[in-house]
């Protein structure tokens, strides 16, 4: 069925050489060389997507081009991706642009957590996110990974070796904080606004919101 969620596995003896299976999505890294071809590239890539009624995400970068590829309404990858994978594979090969699907990947974000529902709405908040499924906060602009939040036996707050620096708009900022706080999470230090706050979940773990204010880049 053209609706059915396909594995990677499955996806493999399918011949799609150019692309990659991440986490519910079809990707693949389209080498074009220079801006030009890669505008010609989208475009291409835009007339297959309404002609097969099935559109995907693009990223359009001064060498590449990346493409994304997944069944919303199913959850998941389908034969629609696959359809579609094939056709953008071939406005490529009739461009002369080659992928490489070497340069495909896809980081995710793993929480320890004792209680998942005590952190996860501060995550959702903090990074203007979604919470989605059992265990994940999900961006569905694609501006962060993917934070899943995997159990663990509780245990005291360890000496943190590495947090997560958000940087937004001065204008979003304190609302921003105040979502986050409204979640459960605390302010864990303002010394050093506007350049940056430090927030914290009910389980002590940390953000910078970050501003581009009083920095040099």
């Amino acid at each position: 069925m053209a609706d059915d969620v396909l594995s990677g596995d499955q996806i493999v003896p399918m011949g799609l050489d150019d692309w990659r299976s991440m986490y519910g999505t079809l990707e693949a890294r389209f080498a074009t060389g220079d801006f030009a071809t890669g505008l010609r590239l989208v475009v291409a890539i835009g007339a297959a997507a309404e002609e097969a009624g099935h559109h995907p995400e693009v990223e359009l970068r001064a060498e590449h081009v990346a493409v994304v590829l997944t069944s919303h309404d199913a959850g998941g990858k389908t034969l629609r991706d696959v359809d579609l994978a094939r056709r953008i594979s071939a406005a490529a090969a009739d461009l002369g642009v080659v992928a490489d699907p070497t340069l495909v990947q896809r980081p995710e974000l793993a929480l320890d957590t004792w209680d998942i529902e005590a952190i996860r709405p501060f995550w959702a908040a903090v990074l203007q996110a979604e919470a989605r499924g059992d265990d994940e906060v999900v961006d569905p602009l694609h501006r962060t990974p993917t934070i899943w939040f995997q159990r663990c036996e509780p245990h005291d707050e360890p000496h943190q070796r590495w947090h997560l620096d958000l940087r937004v708009p001065p204008e979003v900022v304190h609302d921003r904080i105040a979502a986050a706080v409204a979640a459960g999470g605390v302010v864990v230090s303002d010394q050093a606004a506007p350049r940056f706050w430090v927030l914290a979940d009910p389980q002590g773990n940390k953000i910078c919101l970050c501003t581009h204010v009083t920095r040099p880049d």
